[in-house]
């Protein structure tokens, strides 16, 4: 199966995940897709659609992708077509598209995936059918070597982050990590919260224990 769906924790197997920035903030330079693919060398790409509202897109240990669906309006649109959706990002003066093609063992299976993806973003924004004019990327890359290099990385692996929030490795967050904003006023009182409960101590040394398992792997 290439869904599934386990208390409002959604996952989809995905064929290729393309990554497009139309324009270099300094040069205006244009460029082609980036294409990733599932394989066993390279390992699976997913996404997931969290009970929180999290959207991640992965592939083995990497992070690809991380949006908070409830606070994306602004900034996001998404379009379907046929067994792809297409993201569509504009942020403080940054553009930026992203492609999903879903896996499935026949094609109509793998629309039926989407579809279902579909449904689920909606509860958070609208998703439209493609714009025509619209490119979409290739089964293979086209951009040039050189293009590649000038294209920051957007993908994190979970060694690196767990390393970054121990404070072992200094880390320049790339362009689609600056897309998460937290909810304007309730971080304080959550914090607070947090260090009313007696038990809050023990879960912060759980998770630094985590974090350097992790570092680990």
């Amino acid at each position: 199966m290439s869904e599934n769906c386990v208390k409002e924790n959604c996952v989809w197997k995905l064929k290729r995940y393309g990554r497009f920035l139309p324009k270099a903030k300094v040069t205006g330079e244009t460029y082609s897709w980036k294409v990733f693919e599932s394989s066993e060398s390279t390992g699976q790409l997913e996404l997931v659609i969290l009970e929180s509202g999290h959207l991640l897109i992965s592939q083995a240990e990497e992070l690809l992708e991380g949006f908070f669906l409830p606070s994306v309006h602004s900034f996001l649109k998404i379009h379907q077509k046929s067994d792809s959706l297409l993201f569509h990002m504009t942020l403080k003066g940054e553009s930026r598209m992203i492609r999903l093609q879903f896996d499935g063992s026949t094609r109509p299976e793998a629309v039926e995936f989407c579809c279902k993806a579909v449904q689920k973003l909606k509860e958070y924004l609208p998703v439209g059918p493609q714009e025509p004019h619209v490119a979409t990327p290739s089964k293979t890359p086209t951009e040039t070597p050189q293009a590649v290099a000038k294209v920051p990385e957007e993908s994190l692996s979970i060694k690196h982050l767990s390393q970054y929030f121990l404070g072992e490795r200094g880390l320049s967050l790339p362009l689609a990590y600056h897309h998460f904003t937290l909810p304007s006023g309730d971080v304080e009182d959550l914090l607070r919260l947090c260090l009313f409960d007696c038990g809050f101590p023990a879960f912060v040394e759980e998770v630094e224990s985590k974090l350097k398992g992790l570092t680990q792997e």
